[in-house]
C-alpha cells in the first residue's frame, strides 16, 4: 500500500482510490489480499481474507486491513470480534484472543450447567465461554472472573457478569455447579515456540503458565474446590500431557470421573472432574 499525503489517496496494488467512497462489494481485490496475506505467512489466508473482504466498509479501510494483518496483528483485534461457537464475541486490542478449541470446554460446560445453575468461568479474558455459557442456560447465573481490567470491561460488552477477581478468590464457597477455565497453560521455556505474531501481540501473561505450564491451573483446581457443591463439574483447558500431570492434583483435591479429550488431530484440549 502506498499512501499519497498530498491528495489523501491511498494505493492499494495499481488501484488508487479515495477514503471517502461509497459502500461496495471488494470481491474484485480477493485476489490480492489473497495473496499478501500468504506472503505475509497467514496459515488460514483465504478465510482471512474472506473475513476482511467481507468487514470492511471501503477500500481505504480494507488496505489498513491487510497491512496490520501482514504486520501480524490479530485478525479479531482488526475486526473487533470473533466468532466463538456461533456468538459474535468482542475483542479489544492487547487482550488474548479466544481459540477455536476453546469451543469444545465451552460447550461440555454448557451440557453439565443446570438450567438454573451457576457457574464461574475463571480467568475469563473477554468473556467468550461465560457469553455461551449464558446464551445456552439463560436462567443460570453465570459471572466471569479476570484480573485484568480491560478484559473485565471487554466481558461485561458482551454480556457477561464479570468481576475482577485473582482466580475465584472473590467468589462464595459452594455456591457453583460448573467452574471452568482457561488459565495460561504454556511452559516458559516453549513460549518461544509461539507464532511469531502471538509471541509478538498478544499478552505473555494470558500465555506463560510457568515451568511446567500448571502454576495457575493447580491454584484453579483449589479454587474450584472450594466453590463448587458435592457433584459439581471442573473443567480446565490443558495440552501436552498436562492431563497426566493435572489429574493426580485433581484427585488430592477430592475430584473423581476424571477425563479428558483431545481434538480431531489428536491433541490434548481438555480435562474435565467432578467434586466428590
Amino acid at each position: 500500500m502506498v499512501h499519497d499525503s498530498v491528495c489523501g489517496m491511498e494505493r492499494f496494488g495499481c488501484v488508487v482510490y479515495t477514503r471517502y467512497t461509497e459502500v461496495m462489494p471488494l470481491d474484485y481485490l480477493a485476489d490480492e489480499v489473497y495473496a499478501r496475506l500468504v506472503r505475509a505467512g497467514c496459515v488460514a489466508a483465504d478465510e482471512e481474507a474472506s473475513d476482511l473482504l467481507a468487514a470492511a466498509p471501503d477500500e481505504a479501510t480494507l488496505a489498513k486491513w491487510v497491512t496490520r494483518r501482514e504486520h501480524g496483528e490479530p485478525l479479531a483485534w482488526i475486526l473487533g470480534s470473533i466468532e466463538f461457537c456461533g456468538l459474535s464475541i468482542l475483542v479489544d486490542e492487547r487482550l488474548y484472543v479466544p481459540r477455536l478449541q476453546s469451543e469444545e470446554l465451552a460447550r461440555r460446560a454448557a451440557e453439565r450447567l443446570p438450567r438454573d445453575g451457576c457457574a464461574a468461568d475463571l480467568c475469563t479474558g473477554v468473556g467468550a465461554i461465560a457469553a455461551y455459557l449464558g446464551q445456552m442456560a439463560p436462567n443460570a447465573t453465570v459471572v466471569g472472573t479476570d484480573l485484568n481490567l480491560s478484559a473485565v470491561r471487554c466481558a461485561r460488552r458482551n454480556g457477561v457478569q464479570a468481576i475482577v477477581s485473582e482466580l475465584g478468590s472473590s467468589l462464595h464457597s459452594g455456591a457453583f455447579d460448573v467452574v471452568s477455565v482457561v488459565a495460561p497453560y504454556v511452559p516458559t521455556e516453549q513460549l518461544r515456540l509461539l507464532p511469531a505474531d502471538v509471541q509478538r501481540f498478544e499478552p505473555t501473561l494470558a500465555l506463560d503458565g510457568g515451568a511446567d505450564g500448571l502454576t495457575q491451573l493447580r491454584r484453579s483446581v483449589f479454587d474450584a474446590q472450594r466453590l463448587l457443591h458435592a457433584g459439581g463439574w471442573f473443567l480446565a483447558e490443558v495440552g501436552g500431557v498436562q492431563d497426566r500431570m493435572l489429574e493426580p492434583v485433581l484427585r488430592f483435591a477430592g475430584f473423581d470421573s476424571f477425563s479428558s479429550w483431545h481434538d480431531e488431530d489428536g491433541d490434548l484440549r481438555g480435562v474435565c472432574a467432578q467434586l466428590i
